[in-house]
């Protein structure tokens, strides 16, 4: 049994290691940028961007771990086990005090073509209706920078 378990600690490591790596693959390249006028600023709640079950992982293998250390053959089976089922719930109850929605903004900006954009973003307190500014990126990733 203890084979079978410490078989799935590298398997999640690889896990959450290709996800972060994702994630910074995700941030490089060209960006669009555009140029206008800030036509709007609405305060808005934004939900955290921290990864769901994060928490629960990193918990669990620290469980897995100092489980691995107490007693020996069965007793440290048992142990690990524990160790993991307790740091994973731990884990998880930690990351959600941590999951408070955070203050933002949602600007609607009239770029140069006439077109309106609307971009939600963490609250910038440079900003300001009426101020010519900069939208870098596009989608999700958009975001408004003063000129």
């Amino acid at each position: 049994m203890r084979k079978r378990l410490l078989s799935f600690v590298p398997a999640a490591v690889l896990a959450l290691g290709l996800t972060v790596g994702a994630t910074a693959v995700a941030q490089t390249g060209e960006r669009e940028i555009r140029t206008g006028v800030i036509e709007q600023i609405t305060e808005v709640q934004m939900p955290t961007n921290h990864h769901r079950g994060v928490g629960a992982v990193v918990g669990g293998l620290a469980g897995l771990g100092i489980g691995s250390l107490i007693g020996g053959g069965t007793g440290r089976d048992v142990a690990m086990v524990l160790g993991t089922l307790g740091g994973a719930v731990t884990g998880n109850e930690i990351q959600k005090r941590h999951d408070q929605p955070e203050a933002g903004q949602q600007i609607i900006v009239r770029v140069t073509s006439g077109v309106l954009v609307m971009v939600t973003q963490p609250y910038n307190p440079n900003l300001r209706p009426g101020q010519r500014v900069y939208i870098e990126g596009s989608g999700d990733g958009a975001r408004v920078i003063p000129q």
